[in-house]
Protein backbone atom coordinates (compact mmCIF):
# COMPACT_ATOMS: atom_id res chain seq x y z
CA UNK A 1 0.00 0.00 0.00
CA UNK A 2 1.31 3.84 -0.61
CA UNK A 3 0.47 6.62 1.38
CA UNK A 4 1.13 10.01 0.81
CA UNK A 5 0.40 12.73 2.95
CA UNK A 6 1.09 16.47 1.53
CA UNK A 7 0.95 19.48 3.92
CA UNK A 8 0.78 23.25 3.49
CA UNK A 9 3.14 24.78 5.82
CA UNK A 10 1.94 26.62 8.91
CA UNK A 11 1.13 30.11 8.90
CA UNK A 12 3.77 32.58 8.23
CA UNK A 13 4.79 35.78 8.90
CA UNK A 14 4.31 38.83 6.42
CA UNK A 15 5.32 41.66 9.08
CA UNK A 16 8.77 42.28 8.17
CA UNK A 17 8.69 44.43 5.60
CA UNK A 18 11.78 43.63 2.97
CA UNK A 19 12.25 39.64 3.81
CA UNK A 20 12.63 37.85 1.24
CA UNK A 21 9.27 35.59 0.51
CA UNK A 22 11.75 32.38 0.94
CA UNK A 23 12.70 33.50 4.61
CA UNK A 24 9.46 34.21 5.95
CA UNK A 25 9.12 32.65 9.84
CA UNK A 26 6.04 31.50 11.03
CA UNK A 27 4.40 33.41 13.03
CA UNK A 28 2.68 32.54 16.51
CA UNK A 29 -0.45 30.93 15.20
CA UNK A 30 1.95 28.71 13.07
CA UNK A 31 4.34 27.82 15.69
CA UNK A 32 1.43 26.28 17.76
CA UNK A 33 -0.77 24.77 14.60
CA UNK A 34 2.19 22.40 13.33
CA UNK A 35 2.59 20.48 16.54
CA UNK A 36 -0.82 19.74 16.59
CA UNK A 37 -1.39 19.03 13.48
CA UNK A 38 2.16 16.68 13.60
CA UNK A 39 0.67 15.05 17.12
CA UNK A 40 -3.17 14.49 15.14
CA UNK A 41 -0.84 12.76 12.34
CA UNK A 42 0.73 10.79 14.81
CA UNK A 43 -1.88 9.53 16.32
CA UNK A 44 -3.49 8.00 13.03
CA UNK A 45 -0.23 5.51 13.11
CA UNK A 46 1.02 7.32 9.96
CA UNK A 47 4.82 6.45 9.73
CA UNK A 48 6.54 7.75 6.71
CA UNK A 49 9.85 6.52 5.56
CA UNK A 50 10.55 10.09 4.82
CA UNK A 51 9.41 13.29 4.51
CA UNK A 52 10.14 15.79 1.62
CA UNK A 53 10.15 19.39 2.00
CA UNK A 54 10.57 22.91 0.47
CA UNK A 55 13.64 25.15 1.58
CA UNK A 56 11.45 28.04 2.47
CA UNK A 57 11.91 28.50 6.09
CA UNK A 58 8.68 28.58 6.72
CA UNK A 59 7.96 24.99 4.85
CA UNK A 60 10.90 23.49 6.83
CA UNK A 61 10.24 24.51 10.25
CA UNK A 62 6.87 22.66 9.70
CA UNK A 63 8.32 19.84 8.32
CA UNK A 64 10.89 19.35 11.03
CA UNK A 65 7.80 19.48 13.97
CA UNK A 66 6.54 16.63 11.49
CA UNK A 67 9.69 14.92 11.52
CA UNK A 68 10.28 15.24 15.18
CA UNK A 69 7.19 13.93 15.94
CA UNK A 70 6.80 11.11 13.47
CA UNK A 71 11.04 10.21 13.90
CA UNK A 72 11.33 10.51 10.64
CA UNK A 73 14.13 11.49 8.18
CA UNK A 74 13.80 15.27 6.45
CA UNK A 75 15.00 15.99 3.54
CA UNK A 76 14.99 19.60 2.15
CA UNK A 77 13.92 20.36 -1.93
CA UNK A 78 14.72 23.32 -3.48
CA UNK A 79 12.51 21.91 -5.97
CA UNK A 80 10.02 22.32 -3.85
CA UNK A 81 9.64 25.59 -3.36
CA UNK A 82 6.41 27.01 -5.40
CA UNK A 83 6.51 23.63 -6.94
CA UNK A 84 3.35 22.97 -8.91
CA UNK A 85 0.95 19.88 -8.07
CA UNK A 86 2.68 17.48 -10.74
CA UNK A 87 6.03 17.94 -9.59
CA UNK A 88 5.32 17.63 -6.09
CA UNK A 89 3.36 14.19 -6.48
CA UNK A 90 6.71 13.67 -9.16
CA UNK A 91 9.20 13.84 -5.67
CA UNK A 92 6.65 11.70 -3.45
CA UNK A 93 7.08 9.17 -6.15
CA UNK A 94 10.72 9.29 -6.76
CA UNK A 95 11.15 9.50 -2.92
CA UNK A 96 11.65 5.57 -2.86
CA UNK A 97 9.16 5.56 0.03
CA UNK A 98 5.89 3.59 0.20
CA UNK A 99 5.03 6.15 2.77
CA UNK A 100 5.97 9.55 2.31
CA UNK A 101 4.97 13.04 3.58
CA UNK A 102 5.31 16.60 1.20
CA UNK A 103 5.83 19.71 3.40
CA UNK A 104 5.27 22.65 0.50
CA UNK A 105 3.22 25.61 -1.02
CA UNK A 106 0.18 26.76 -2.40
CA UNK A 107 -0.84 26.91 -5.15
CA UNK A 108 0.59 23.21 -6.12
CA UNK A 109 -0.99 21.87 -2.64
CA UNK A 110 -4.43 23.00 -3.08
CA UNK A 111 -4.28 21.79 -7.04
CA UNK A 112 -2.53 18.44 -5.75
CA UNK A 113 -4.90 17.66 -3.13
CA UNK A 114 -8.25 18.20 -5.14
CA UNK A 115 -6.61 16.78 -8.03
CA UNK A 116 -6.05 13.58 -5.85
CA UNK A 117 -9.47 13.81 -4.24
CA UNK A 118 -11.56 14.39 -7.48
CA UNK A 119 -12.64 17.63 -6.45
CA UNK A 120 -13.45 17.21 -2.80
CA UNK A 121 -10.69 19.24 -1.40
CA UNK A 122 -10.99 22.44 -2.88
CA UNK A 123 -8.55 24.55 -0.62
CA UNK A 124 -5.49 22.96 1.20
CA UNK A 125 -5.16 26.37 4.17
CA UNK A 126 -2.23 26.81 5.91
CA UNK A 127 -0.99 23.34 7.76
CA UNK A 128 -4.05 21.20 6.83
CA UNK A 129 -2.96 17.31 6.68
CA UNK A 130 -4.21 15.57 3.41
CA UNK A 131 -3.86 11.64 3.32
CA UNK A 132 -4.31 9.62 0.10
CA UNK A 133 -3.81 5.73 0.05
CA UNK A 134 -3.69 3.47 -2.69
CA UNK A 135 -3.85 -0.51 -2.71
CA UNK A 136 -0.73 -0.94 -4.63
CA UNK A 137 3.37 -0.88 -3.96
CA UNK A 138 3.85 1.18 -6.99
CA UNK A 139 4.39 4.28 -7.51
CA UNK A 140 3.63 4.38 -11.32
CA UNK A 141 0.00 2.48 -10.68
CA UNK A 142 -0.84 5.15 -8.01
CA UNK A 143 0.52 8.40 -9.90
CA UNK A 144 -1.88 6.98 -12.55
CA UNK A 145 -5.07 6.01 -10.73
CA UNK A 146 -7.37 7.40 -8.30
CA UNK A 147 -6.17 6.97 -4.74
CA UNK A 148 -8.47 4.30 -2.78
CA UNK A 149 -8.82 6.68 0.16
CA UNK A 150 -7.93 10.36 1.36
CA UNK A 151 -8.83 12.21 4.05
CA UNK A 152 -8.09 15.83 5.30
CA UNK A 153 -7.99 17.22 8.78
CA UNK A 154 -7.28 21.18 9.17
CA UNK A 155 -6.54 22.66 12.80
CA UNK A 156 -9.41 25.00 12.69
Amino acid sequence: MITLVIARHAKSDWGSPGLDDHDRPLNDRGQRDAPVMARRLADTGFRPGGILSSTALRARTTAAVFADVLDAPLTLDEGLYGAPAATLLAAAAASGHDAVMVVAHDPGMTVLADRLSGGGIGHMPTCAVATFTWDTDDWDVATATDPTTWSVDTPR
